[in-house]
């Protein structure tokens, strides 16, 4: 029988860190919204938790890997909404965007979670902030406590 390793959805501490972009706040503050409630029922004390606004999508990672560099959190929920305009500006944003988080989580080890919408229309990124499409951030922060709750039980790995 084969080792399985899974992590669970509820915190065992540490701090828990949350970039959110505020271009698109009408959006992000609902995906704010939704991480927050779901960190706090995971067992995360509002106290463990710290909120970072950038100005929009595009400054989330420098400030996403600051905060996961810094040591002192067990996960970095990252938070936006990039709605397509008239040119292909979304599509330049994202694919940075995306790609440093992912980057920063495998630089630094600690979970960096993307939870910026990627939309063609401003109501698809309403159903994807609390609409009929769920909470993205809830999503994101449900996955950051399941990660943090992986890692811990992996071999190598650094309890935080």
């Amino acid at each position: 029988m084969p080792n399985d390793y899974t992590g669970e959805q509820k915190a065992r501490g540490g701090r828990f860190a949350v970039v959110v972009a505020r271009y698109n706040e009408f959006v992000t503050r609902r995906l704010l919204d939704g991480a927050l409630e779901t960190l706090i029922a995971g067992g995360v004390p509002d106290a463990n938790i710290d909120v970072a606004w950038t100005p929009g999508a595009f400054e989330i990672p420098v400030t996403a890997g600051r905060m996961a560099q810094s040591g002192m959190y067990a996960a970095v929920l990252c938070l936006g909404a990039v709605i397509r305009g008239e040119t292909t500006h979304d599509q330049h944003i994202n694919r940075s965007v995306s790609h440093f988080i992912a980057e920063i989580s495998v630089r630094t080890g600690v979970p960096v979670l993307f939870g910026v919408l990627t939309c063609d229309t401003v109501e698809q990124a309403i159903n994807r902030s609390g609409g009929n499409k769920g909470n993205k951030g809830a999503e994101c922060a449900q996955a950051a406590l399941e990660m943090v709750g992986l890692l811990k039980k992996l071999p190598g790995g650094r309890p935080k």
